[in-house]
């Protein structure tokens, strides 16, 4: 069984600084980490290959450095890895990022079974997985919190929804997003870890993957970030004296001062 896993560079922090003339997250000088989503999709893909053989190939779309992170991966077992990388694909909305990976997923071709992480720290938008399953014309599972089995062309998961859980049976190949509830993420040895560093991540620039720019970038991005700010809270607090029936007084006028009514 050959999967493909799809890894997302996040930033490793909450204090996130965004470029106020493109709207896009300023990613250089910031700590960068593997999407902790994704770090459940990994280990399942992982756990998958041991259980059934194949491999795992890593992709992700990001900055040259995403390529240290996808090295990262190959730590932990993946056989593989593929970085999108490219000034074409910069400041993608979830739309053009799909589309950009559909691309890189049909270079590589051959694969059973896609996995994602449910959403993406700094987006939460989970639409990534779906769009991408759409782009690439196989059926899709979302939410996904056990696999329950793997067979000759098709996949059986339980996912969960608003009301429970629900157990849904499709063709492979397919792509699943998974929950963190899913499994437990391994760590790497200190020997993968170095033997890693030694490792090649293949680079691949727009014209590789064959993909149109109008479809990639600020350019193929319906949608576009127009404002980011942060949120400013102003409160302001009032200490009530006097006895209880003249603080509940006070209480019900200011109330009222704020145009609250009683009925």
């Amino acid at each position: 069984m050959n999967i493909i896993v799809c890894v997302k560079q996040v930033p490793g922090t909450n204090e996130v600084k965004m470029n106020k003339e493109t709207n896009t997250i300023i990613r250089e000088g910031i700590e960068s980490i593997i999407n902790p989503f994704d770090t459940f999709a990994i280990e399942e893909a992982l756990r998958l290959k041991d259980a059934h053989k194949g491999k795992v190939t890593a992709l992700s779309m990001g900055i040259p450095q995403t390529a240290q992170l996808l090295k990262q991966t190959m730590a932990l077992g993946v056989d593989e890895a593929f970085l999108l990388s490219d000034r074409a694909f910069a400041g993608a909305d979830s739309l053009a990022t799909s589309y950009a990976l559909s691309m890189g997923v049909k270079k590589i071709k051959d694969y059973d079974l896609i996995i994602c992480g449910r959403q993406a720290t700094d987006g939460d938008t989970a639409q990534v997985g779906p769009s991408l399953a759409e782009k690439l014309g196989i059926p899709h599972i979302t939410y996904v919190n056990k696999i329950e089995e793997i067979g000759d062309g098709f996949i059986r998961c339980t996912r969960l929804t608003s009301e429970g859980y629900e157990v849904i049976e499709s063709s492979l190949p397919a792509l699943i997003t998974v929950m963190e509830d899913l499994n437990v993420p391994r760590l790497p040895s200190i020997k993968n870890l170095r033997d890693a560093k030694n490792r090649e991540v293949a680079i691949l620039n727009i014209s590789d993957i064959n993909a149109d720019s109008k479809f990639t970038g600020l350019s193929g991005s319906p949608t576009q970030v127009v404002k980011t700010f942060i949120p400013e809270y102003n409160i302001s607090s009032e200490m009530i004296e006097g006895t209880p029936e003249e603080q509940a007084e006070k209480l019900v006028d200011n109330l009222l001062s704020l145009g609250l009514s009683f009925q």
